[in-house]
């Protein structure tokens, strides 16, 4: 191109290139992305509280923040697995017979990082479909969870469990309640949920 060219493109040159730029959305993550990037990008756009930590001291003090700001201190959880219970009973919660719990406290079996969702099955669930827990969440969960896509996830469990294969698997990928109701959101219900990602690699 010759020097002309690059100071006086004509329009219809400039419109092309506004054209591809203005193609890609500029809240779109990079492709190209490391898999933990991809996925905080992807689950905080969906509304989601990502709250990092390096070991289990930083978990108890984490999930204290939480209580804390919430005010949920000495009131009712929701809570399936045993390997949690130490972390209510250090903070005088709840878990046994609740009619009206304030959260939900569980672990899942994936982070999908390519829509920022988190995967679930009844190991962590039992029976009950998202709708019937309680709206505000707190998972544990480890950086080595992560995955790419759904059918990773997918994988992932049907690896874990060769026998005993979980029902019930779902994913939970909106974290914000939406004010105008549009078709992708249709059968899907909101989460008030904190994540909290214990780095394991």
């Amino acid at each position: 191109m010759s020097l002309f060219k690059k100071f006086f493109k004509t329009s219809s040159e400039e419109t092309d290139s506004k054209e591809k730029l203005d193609d890609k959305s500029p809240y779109a993550p990079d492709v190209n992305l490391p898999i933990d990037e991809q996925f905080t990008f992807n689950f905080k756009a969906n509304g989601g509280k990502f709250i990092y930590c390096e070991n289990l001291s930083e978990i108890s003090e984490n999930f204290e923040n939480i209580l804390a700001e919430n005010d949920w201190f000495e009131s009712e959880a929701q809570c399936f697995d045993s390997r949690l219970f130490y972390l209510l009973d250090e903070n005088k919660l709840n878990y046994t017979d609740t009619k009206n719990p304030k959260f939900f406290f569980s672990f899942c079996e994936n982070l999908i990082a390519d829509e920022g969702s988190i995967l679930f099955s009844s190991s962590q669930l039992k029976q009950f479909k998202p709708n019937e827990l309680p709206t505000n969440m707190i998972v544990f969960a480890t950086t080595s969870q992560m995955v790419i896509s759904k059918g990773d996830g997918l994988r992932v469990i049907k690896n874990k469990h060769e026998k005993d294969y979980p029902t019930n698997i779902t994913t939970i990928k909106y974290f914000e309640e939406e004010k105008e109701q549009d078709f992708l959101h249709y059968g899907s219900c909101h989460k008030n949920l904190y994540l909290l990602l214990l780095e394991d690699l």
